[in-house]
């Protein structure tokens, strides 16, 4: 009896120890709930209380690594200068502004008027936010005593060149940046263009990496295109790993899988921990679909929306950060 009693204590030690280790990560802060990849969004996240906050990566003219996610300013987000009027049609690529010029856009009130406003209703603006540094994002988690990590993500297209720096440049500066502050141990460096990856595990072996990927009729980032690898793989072909998505990004070199959450299923998570793989699905805001990706056994969940990702971790018994 005594024998069995202590496989049962360690046993629940086990389970307690993976159910302490879900991810609970606010998607560009929380931006179902405040202005995404902003000051104030990553307040919002930290106040809510995540284990991760992800954000986006660009880079200005001067060399300095800023939140956003669009390579280019997006009319549905950034105002102008005067912090009136939203700016009208695609603006200039970020890359082709330097820090003060970039700083000068408002990007603390979503354009009601957009279709995009229309889905986060609940997201309260913050007027006169600007893009942040990723330092003053370092800057933030350090000042909150919390020991989030960050999930930090090289927004950069193959098939536009011209949007940003080059792999190797953005791999070299992001790298830098997180060694420099000391975050390589709580950050992990994503992207669905694996070639920042592959650069970056060369760099910094120890650093975390996190293969993106998705799957859907009109965007697939996997998918062979003719004769060749797709070009988001860093030249893996998925065809030479049997079709599967998990194995490919095992090939990659990352430690994490993060796919749509519609191309989540049990039997490729499976597949992905019996590589000793993590997956952490994105953006998941219902909490219908979350309940079901814990259940699948997933490691954690990116989403627009900490405070439903905390009620449901709540009610399946998970340890909250």
């Amino acid at each position: 009896m005594r024998a069995v009693a202590a496989l049962l204590v360690a046993g629940a030690a086990v389970a307690a120890q993976t159910a302490a280790a879900f991810d609970l990560e606010g998607h560009r802060g929380a931006r179902g709930l405040a202005p995404e990849n902003t000051l104030a969004a990553f307040r919002r996240a930290l106040a809510i209380g995540v284990t991760t906050l992800e954000t986006d990566l660009a880079v200005t003219r001067d060399g300095v690594l800023v939140l956003s996610h669009d390579p280019r300013l997006n009319p549905d987000v950034v105002r102008g200068p005067d912090g009136g009027a939203w700016i009208s049609g695609p603006g200039p690529a970020i890359r082709t502004l330097t820090l003060a010029e970039l700083r000068r856009y408002d990007v603390g009130r979503l354009d009601p008027a957009s279709k995009y406003a229309a889905q986060f209703p609940r997201q309260q603006a913050a007027d006169g936010e600007r893009f942040p540094t990723l330092a003053e994002l370092f800057a933030l988690v350090r000042a909150s005593g919390k020991p989030v990590r960050l999930n930090l993500e090289t927004k950069i297209d193959p098939a536009r060149p011209g949007d940003t720096v080059d792999a190797a440049t953005f791999a070299r500066l992001a790298v830098d940046a997180i060694r420099d502050a000391g975050f390589v141990e709580r950050a992990t460096l994503q992207s669905f263009d694996w070639r920042t990856l592959r650069e970056a595990q060369k760099l910094a072996p120890s650093l975390r990496t996190a293969c993106l990927t998705i799957e859907t009729a009109g965007n697939d980032t996997v998918q062979p295109v003719g004769d060749a690898a797709s070009p988001w793989t860093a030249g893996l072909d998925l065809r030479a790993y049997g079709g599967s998505v998990p194995k490919l990004a095992h090939a990659a070199g990352c430690a994490v899988w993060s796919p749509f959450w519609r191309n989540a299923t049990p039997e490729r998570i499976a597949q992905a921990h019996a590589l000793a793989l993590e997956v952490l699905p994105w953006t998941v805001n219902d909490p219908a679909d979350m309940a079901r990706l814990i259940d699948a056994g997933v490691d954690g969940v990116i989403t627009d929306y900490p405070d439903r990702l905390r009620d449901v971790m709540a009610a399946k018994g998970l340890p909250l950060p």
